[in-house]
């Protein structure tokens, strides 16, 4: 009896152990990468200024020319219609990222 119950319990603790190993595991290869684009995101949005050409969620590409709190202002196409969007719709910004882009290649060399 008492050596049915330690063998029960051996294979318990190694159980947990196993579970807990998959979810630090999840958490390193998941979540974390994932909560470091977020950053990236919102910084990248909380940093734009007039001038910068930006692309939205929905694919609109313009520049900006004037920028809020919550939103941006951005003028798209040779006829020079300005829309405006919330913050959160930027996607990217074209120029900060080319600019990463030319160091990156710049560092290689």
């Amino acid at each position: 009896m008492i050596l049915a119950a330690a063998t029960t319990s051996g294979s318990n603790g190694s159980m947990i152990l196993v579970l807990l190993l998959f979810f630090v595991l999840m958490w390193a290869f998941m979540i974390r990468p994932e909560k470091k684009k977020q950053k990236k995101v919102e910084a990248m949005r909380s940093a734009l200024t007039t001038g910068d050409e930006v692309v939205t969620i929905g694919g609109i590409m313009g520049i900006v020319v004037n920028v809020t709190d919550d939103n941006v202002t951005i003028e798209t196409g040779e006829d020079r219609v300005r829309v405006q969007v919330k913050k959160w719709a930027i996607s990217s910004n074209v120029r900060a990222e080319a600019a990463e882009a030319k160091a990156k290649a710049k560092e290689k060399k």
